[in-house]
């Protein structure tokens, strides 16, 4: 007779959330994957948990594309992880993507400015990044964080419109910068890109940072369980400080270790240099850690 199997800390907070009635007992998970480069293995371990969950406990699970940066993202990269999910015997319960809500997300960054609570910036990256301190030594002020309600607006309308190039200005959060959280240092929330997007075409040239796109989509689909890489607990604080501040419904993130393997590769960046420089043939070379190439390899 096999033992009974203990419940992993994600179904214990499940199970509690669903004893307390909390979110009227509904689990709805996500997977949202940068269609920048085929999955490899650490992702399945992520797309087990997101869907495995809400398949155990009743729930939905959305497939999102984080398709927030036009310059490395395409439509071969879309079709390939929905074979792979499909692959590992999911079916999500919507398709969708992180630019389907830019319209969306643009109006948010304008209701922050109006609170006071985001600036346009002139700086360069890596002023910003000099005058956001160390852990030991807060951030300073520089002079356009003090710009006016009216002047932000209008700068940023013209970020949309075009009038700026690339890096010329950024719009970030006003939140601390004396925060020990290097993540509260007045953020970016949006950058200036003049790229052609996969979907949305030429319609914007601003696109959002992950941090502020990333929270804000998972409260509009009201993802109850937002389950993510232990990388990401620094972010947590910034991900609740964005909802509460635009008063959006109430998501949590969730963080568990990702999967590690030793005498491979497991950074898409770095699978992608194997393929342009002609290492393997292809993303499903069986020699590689990817979901298609262990498919390819014979796995069922």
């Amino acid at each position: 007779m096999s033992e009974e199997r203990s419940l992993n800390f994600l179904e214990e907070i499940v199970e509690e959330d669903i004893r307390t009635g909390k979110h009227g007992g509904r689990v709805h998970t996500r997977f949202p994957p940068e269609p920048n480069g085929y999955l490899h293995i650490g992702h399945a371990k992520s797309i087990c948990l997101n869907f495995g969950l809400a398949k155990k406990y009743g729930g939905k699970t959305n497939l999102r594309f984080d398709d927030t940066n036009p310059v490395t993202e395409d439509t071969e990269y879309v079709e390939s992880i929905k074979e792979d999910v499909r692959w590992l015997g999911f079916e999500w319960e919507n398709e969708l993507y992180a630019s389907d809500y830019f319209d969306k997300l643009y109006e948010f960054a304008v209701a922050l400015i109006k609170k006071g609570l985001a600036y346009v910036d002139d700086s360069t990256a890596e002023e910003i990044a000099s005058q956001k301190g160390t852990p030991t030594e807060p951030g300073t002020p520089n002079e356009y964080r003090s710009r006016t309600i009216e002047e932000n607006l209008q700068l940023f309308e013209e970020m949309k419109a075009g009038k700026y190039p690339d890096g010329a200005k950024v719009l970030r959060a006003k939140a601390d910068l004396a925060s020990p959280n290097m993540h509260m240092r007045d953020p970016l929330m949006y950058r200036i890109k003049h790229a052609h997007h996969h979907r949305t075409g030429d319609k914007w040239c601003i696109y959002p940072m992950y941090d502020f796109a990333h929270g804000q989509s998972d409260a509009i689909e009201q993802i109850t369980h937002s389950i993510c890489t232990l990388e990401f607990i620094p972010h947590r604080e910034l991900y609740n400080w964005f909802i509460a501040q635009l008063d959006l419904f109430a998501s949590h993130q969730y963080e568990f270790a990702r999967l590690n393997l030793t005498y491979t590769v497991m950074s898409k960046r770095k699978l992608l240099q194997l393929v342009k420089e002609g290492h393997v043939e292809d993303w499903d070379d069986p020699r590689m850690p990817t979901i298609s190439g262990l498919r390819r390899r014979g796995y069922t």
